[in-house]
C-alpha cells in the first residue's frame, strides 16, 4: 500500500470510530483473546503486566529480558496471579528477535529502554504484526522516527505509544470543556515534564529512600540506562507527558500540526551536585559532566495560530507539577494551582475557581464509565486507559485512539530540541510525518467513550 492510501484508510476507519452512536465491530481474533508478549520486565515492564494479567480478554504468551533479577521478579508476579507462565526468553540482545520468530502473537508491548524502541517496533511490524505499543519516547534520532512511521505505512499497522497523560482524569475533563466550547478558541498552552528525578537517575537497588550516586552498570532499573542520556545529550529528553494532552487539545495531525519549534537549555548543575552531596567530591562520578541542562525550554508554534511552551525539568529538587496551562478567548485553567477561570461563568470577577468543581462536573465519560475499573492502576489509574485502549483496539480490529503519527510527532521534539541548541537556539522546521493528510484526518482520541 502506497504512503498516501495508507493514510487515506487510516484516516477513515479513525473517523468512522468518531461518529456518534456507531455501533462498534464485534471482537474478531479467535475466542476474543489477545496474545501478546512483553518486551522488556523492567519496573515500567511489570507495571504492564500486572494489568495485562488481571485482563481475561489477555494471554501473555511471553517475555522477554536480560535482566535476571527483572525476569525472576516477572515471574513470581506470573505465579501469584494464577495465569499459565508464558514463554522466557533471555541471554542476549537478540533475545527478543528469537521471540518474534517463534511466537504467535496478535501484538506486542516494549517497555525497554529508549534507544532499543525503534528496533523492536520495526521488528515487530516485519515479523508480521499489526499492533504494537511502545512506551515513550519512538526513537532517539529524527531519522529513527521517520523510520518507524514508514514501516507502519509499508505494512498497514498500528502503533500505539502508551502516553498515559492523555489519560489522566483532570486532563480529560479539561479536554471535556474544550470540546464543548468552555475556554473559547485556545490561544496557547503549556506542559511539561517538572519532575525530580534523581531518584531514577541515581539509584544503587540499596538505598531504602530510592537515592544513591550510581548509574550504568551499577545502578539499578531505569539508572542502568537512563541517566546515560543526560550525559551525552541536551534537549527536552521526555516530552510527550506534556505535549501529548496539549496535542488532543488543538488537534495536532487533525486539522492542525506543529509548523517550527525553538529550545533553550539552561546550565547543568543539578546531577552533579546530587552526586557530590551523597557521594563526595572524591566519587568518580562526580568527575562526570553531563550534558543535559537543568531546564530545557522550548517552544512550538502552531498552523492554526497556537503557540506552546514545554519545559523539561528533572535534575533539580522540586515537587512534581507536568505544568499545564490551556487558555482561551474565554478563560483558562492552570494545573499547578489547580484553578479555573471562565469569563462570564465564574463564581467571582477575576478570582480565581477552584478547579475540583469545574472538574468534577465536566469528568470525562470514559473516567466515570472505567473508574472503578481503574483503581490501583498505576499513575493514579491512569496506566489502566491505555492498556485498555489498546487491547481493545486489537480485539475490535480497530485503529488505536492514539496512531504512529501522534508518537512520531510528539516523540520528535526530543531530537529537533537539540538540533535547536546545538545549533545556537535555531528555529527549527517542524517535520509533517502524515504526508500532508493532517487537513483532512479528524479528530478521534476519547471520542467513543468505550475505550
Amino acid at each position: 500500500m502506497k504512503r498516501k492510501e495508507f493514510i487515506k484508510t487510516t484516516a477513515l476507519a479513525m473517523g468512522a470510530m468518531a461518529v456518534p452512536g456507531k455501533k462498534l465491530l464485534a471482537s474478531t481474533i479467535g475466542n476474543g483473546t489477545a496474545r501478546i508478549a512483553l518486551l522488556g520486565t523492567g519496573l515500567r515492564g511489570q507495571s504492564h503486566l500486572s494489568l495485562l494479567l488481571k485482563r481475561g480478554d489477555v494471554d501473555v504468551v511471553a517475555i522477554c529480558d536480560v535482566d535476571e533479577r527483572m525476569l525472576s521478579s516477572s515471574k513470581e508476579m506470573i505465579s501469584r496471579s494464577g495465569k499459565k507462565m508464558p514463554q522466557i526468553y533471555t541471554g542476549d540482545v537478540d533475545a527478543w528477535r528469537r521471540l518474534l520468530e517463534k511466537e504467535k502473537l496478535d501484538a506486542v508491548v516494549i517497555a525497554s529502554p529508549w534507544e532499543w524502541h525503534k528496533s523492536m517496533i520495526i521488528g515487530a511490524l516485519e515479523a508480521g504484526l499489526k499492533y504494537v505499543a511502545t512506551e515513550v519516547v519512538l526513537g532517539i534520532t529524527l531519522e529513527d522516527h521517520w523510520d518507524v512511521v514508514k514501516t507502519a505505512e509499508k505494512y498497514n499497522a498500528n502503533v500505539m505509544m502508551l502516553e498515559n497523560v492523555c489519560y489522566r482524569r483532570d486532563v480529560m475533563a479539561v479536554l471535556n470543556m474544550v470540546r464543548q466550547g468552555l475556554f473559547g478558541e485556545l490561544i496557547h498552552l503549556q506542559g511539561g515534564y517538572q519532575h525530580d528525578l534523581r531518584a531514577i537517575k541515581f539509584n544503587d537497588g540499596i538505598h531504602s529512600n530510592g537515592y544513591g550516586v550510581e548509574f550504568g552498570e551499577k545502578g539499578f532499573s531505569e539508572a542502568k540506562w537512563r541517566t546515560n542520556h543526560s550525559v551525552f545529550r541536551n534537549g527536552d529528553l521526555y516530552p510527550t507527558h506534556g505535549v501529548g494532552p496539549i496535542a488532543n487539545y488543538i488537534n495536532i495531525n487533525r486539522g492542525n500540526r506543529f509548523l517550527s519549534l525553538c529550545s533553550y537549555s539552561t546550565k547543568s548543575r543539578g546531577l552533579h551536585n546530587h552526586i557530590v552531596k551523597l557521594g563526595g567530591e572524591s566519587h568518580p562520578n562526580a568527575k562526570v559532566k553531563f550534558k543535559l541542562g537543568d531546564v530545557v525550554t522550548t517552544s512550538i508554534d502552531c498552523a492554526n495560530g497556537e503557540t506552546i511552551l514545554l519545559q523539561h525539568d528533572t535534575n533539580l529538587p522540586r515537587p512534581y507539577s507536568l505544568g499545564f496551562r490551556v487558555q482561551g478567548t474565554e478563560g483558562l485553567w492552570m494545573d499547578v494551582s489547580n484553578t479555573v477561570y471562565i469569563e462570564g461563568k465564574s463564581s467571582k470577577v477575576d478570582e480565581w475557581d477552584d478547579a475540583k468543581n469545574w472538574l468534577d462536573k465536566y469528568d470525562h465519560p470514559l473516567w466515570t464509565r472505567w473508574s472503578k475499573d481503574a483503581q490501583g492502576a498505576g499513575h493514579g489509574g491512569m496506566d489502566f486507559f491505555v492498556i485498555n485502549a489498546f487491547v481493545e483496539s486489537i480485539k475490535r480490529r480497530l485503529p488505536t485512539p492514539m496512531d504512529v503519527y501522534d508518537a512520531a510527532t510528539w516523540s520528535a521534539i526530543t531530537p529537533l530540541s537539540e538540533q535547536s541548541i546545538e545549533l545556537g537556539h535555531q528555529t527549527i522546521e517542524f517535520p509533517d510525518f502524515t504526508g500532508g493528510q493532517w487537513m483532512y484526518r479528524q479528530p478521534v482520541f476519547a471520542l467513543n467513550n468505550e475505550y
